[in-house]
């Protein structure tokens, strides 16, 4: 694997580069600026990616250790299978994007809008999402065991096969398909049944 080790990219334009199987130590890309970019496979040790933008770029497989993504901007990414660790992920900005299979397990997100993004089969187990805005996205075979979603809004979020009953939800905002399936969760019958029909029998 080749490393790039204590570089400065501050506000750099890279735009449509492409990395595959690097390492990045300690590498500056405060301010920088992707379009069109593309890593894969690659790792960003103790990294700062600290208030940089980034447009349909894709970080597939990617590993993010100690990293600072402070006031990060991803619009329209694709981060399949990356796995964040002990990195600053908060505030951020999401705007879409596939995050399918990605690792956020324990992370802190409180507060953030993830509304649309494709997080199918994400590790989001212990991860801190108290208040957030997931509405609209999919969450379908999320792993959510012992996440806090307390006061989260899932309006609209595609919820089947995640393990929702083994999460925090206190306050979580659900609408009727995810009330209906959070009762089945629990053992409930639902009955679709209004209450004129039910005094007709």
């Amino acid at each position: 694997m080749t490393t790039i080790s204590d570089e400065d990219w501050y506000g750099e334009d890279l735009d449509d580069v492409h990395h595959a199987g690097v390492r990045f130590v300690e590498v500056d890309l405060t301010e920088a600026r992707t379009r069109g970019a593309v890593f894969e496979d690659c790792v960003f040790d103790r990294c700062r990616f600290n208030a940089s933008a980034h447009e349909s770029t894709a970080f597939v497989g990617c590993t993010f250790t100690g990293t600072n993504l402070f006031d990060v901007t991803l619009d329209g990414c694709k981060l399949t299978g990356s796995t964040f660790s002990r990195c600053t992920l908060k505030p951020i900005t999401v705007r879409g994007g596939q995050w399918r299979a990605v690792s956020l397990r324990g992370a802190d997100l409180t507060g953030q809008d993830l509304s649309g993004v494709d997080l199918r089969d994400a590790d989001l187990s212990m991860a801190v999402l108290a208040g957030a805005t997931l509405r609209g996205a999919n969450l379908s075979g999320a792993e959510l065991r012992e996440a806090d979603l307390t006061d989260a809004d899932l309006r609209g979020a595609e919820l089947g096969g995640s393990d929702l009953g083994a999460a925090s939800l206190r306050g979580a905002r659900v609408d009727l398909a995810g009330a209906v399936l959070l009762a089945e969760l629990t053992g409930a019958v639902v009955d679709a049944a209004t209450a004129d029909e039910q005094s007709a029998y």
